[in-house]
Formats: structure tokens, C-alpha cells, sequence
């Protein structure tokens, strides 16, 4: 069964992977971005290989889903995915259903600062950034290795996991930087409420995580590996910095009035009940 680690894009779950990624497969809870690649990215296209349909069809791809997550659910193991797709059903082929799903944890950031760290990470400009965040038919294309993704709007994408109501647990970016052990205590009693076995909470590990995920280490630690979350500069061919700005990313520093409000406007309902109006 799949437990997923939702989000818009720059929403933060890049963090969240590190540290789950962190604790489930290190032994002394010292983060590596090695733990993070074992949560991979739903869709990908190697995950439709087997199914004997034309990888090269989206379509084809889109309608199935609920297959390709099945073939990962054969041996009934507990895996946690990624996903920046909205939980939607299109031409009656649904992003997923009970059967292969066991819950959901939606990260959640204020779009005023997730328009800042969009502009930086797909070398697009504000208005272009703007526009891609409250288009509620957006779709994330195929690249290399991923596939085409319905994503929505910024609230189009956190409405619709709201749907799981009980199975899913919604947290914020902002949380889990300030408040980071009491938020990653509730990440972790959640998990185990969903029913995943032998996770325990161990403290002395749980410490170690929160240490060494502080994000000047994570700034420092990406200028020592090779990034593979961060995009390549079209330009350099070089990766780009993906470790920014982090907390320092305050919208009242980079935002033109015109802009906050246009997102404020558009985001008015989910924004005061997240608490970012």
C-alpha cells in the first residue's frame, strides 16, 4: 500500500522526503540525500514498462494508474511516494483508489512564497509564475523520466486531497520549519494511525534528523553532492541551486504589491483557512 507525501511544487516536500527518507532508512538519523532518492516520484515512466501498453501515449499512461500502482503493490509492502498531482479522476481513470492508497500527507506552503521559489527553480518570470499557479487545468509535461501530470491549480491541487478526509493529514511548510519536532511527532502518530507496522517513534533518532536537516546544513550538503532534485541551467548546463532561499523566502521582500494581491485574491478562501490571511 501507498502512503503519498503530496504537494504543489516548491511546497516543500523536497524537506519532508529528506527527513521520512532520513528516518526510515538510516541507522543514526544523520541526513543524506541518498534516504531521500528511496522515496521516488509517482508517475514515472519506468513504473508502466511492465504493463505491456505504449509508454510513448500519455493517454494511454494516464488511464493506467490505478494498474501501475497495483504492480507496485504485489508484494503488499508500505512505500511512501511522491506526487505533485491533484487527486482527480479524468475520463473515469482515477490518480489512484483504497486499494493501492493508504493515506496521504499533504505539505502546504503560502502561494505567496511558492511563486517566489517557482520563478527561481523553472527560469520563469513572475507573471508567468502567477499565471501557472491559478490555472486549474495545468498539466506537468513529460520529461526525461516522469510522466505527464495533471497538477491543477495551486487550490485545485490542495482541494482535491482534502477528499480523503480522514486518511489524509495536512500540514505546512511553514510548520515544519519553526515547529519542526512537534509537526514531525504528528507526521509520525499519523503514520501510525494509518496502520503502518513497526514504526515506532524513536526520539534519539528523531533529534539527530532535526539537527542535521537544518536548512544551512542542507545548503551546504547540496554544494557537496550532485543534486539530482535541482534543475540544469539550460545556459551553464549546471545544476541549479535548489537549497535558496528556504526561510529566508519572504514575500513581503520579493513580491510587488500587484502580484501578492492578485494571489490573494485568487487563493482568498484557502488562505484564511490555512491561516495565511
Amino acid at each position: 500500500m501507498i502512503v503519498w507525501l503530496a504537494s504543489y511544487p516548491k511546497s516543500g516536500n523536497t524537506l519532508l522526503r529528506s527527513i521520512l527518507g532520513t528516518y526510515l532508512f538510516s541507522k543514526d538519523g544523520n541526513l543524506k540525500f541518498d534516504y531521500l532518492y528511496k522515496i521516488e516520484q509517482f508517475p514515472l515512466i519506468k513504473q508502466f514498462e511492465k504493463l505491456n501498453i505504449d509508454i510513448k501515449d500519455d493517454k494511454k499512461i494516464f488511464e493506467n494508474f490505478i494498474n501501475a500502482q497495483s504492480l507496485i503493490n504485489k508484494d503488499k509492502k508500505i512505500r511512501f511516494f511522491k506526487t505533485h498531482s491533484s487527486l482527480i479522476s479524468i475520463n473515469n481513470c482515477n490518480f489512484t483508489d483504497s486499494k493501492n492508497s493508504l493515506g496521504a500527507i499533504y505539505i502546504v506552503r503560502d502561494p505567496r512564497n511558492v511563486v517566489t521559489s517557482l520563478c527561481h527553480h523553472y527560469n520563469i518570470n513572475m507573471d508567468e509564475a502567477i499565471n501557472t499557479m491559478i490555472n486549474p487545468s495545468k498539466w506537468l509535461y513529460r520529461a526525461d523520466a516522469t510522466c505527464k501530470t495533471f497538477l491543477g491549480s495551486w487550490s485545485v491541487n490542495y482541494n482535491s486531497w482534502k477528499n480523503m478526509g480522514e486518511k489524509v493529514l495536512t500540514i505546512k511548510y511553514e510548520d515544519l520549519v519553526i515547529r519542526k519536532k512537534s509537526t514531525l511527532i504528528k507526521i509520525f502518530k499519523f503514520i501510525q494511525k494509518l496502520g503502518v507496522k513497526n514504526f515506532e517513534i524513536n526520539m534519539i533518532k528523531l533529534n539527530k534528523i532535526i539537527k542535521t536537516s537544518d536548512f544551512n546544513i542542507m545548503q551546504d550538503l547540496e554544494k557537496k553532492t550532485d543534486f539530482k532534485e535541482a534543475e540544469l541551467d539550460e545556459k551553464t548546463k549546471k545544476r541549479k541551486t535548489f537549497f535558496k532561499y528556504g526561510p529566508k523566502n519572504d514575500w513581503r521582500r520579493f513580491l510587488k504589491r500587484e502580484y501578492s494581491s492578485k494571489i490573494e485574491e485568487t487563493f482568498k478562501k484557502e488562505m484564511i483557512e490555512l491561516g495565511y490571511l
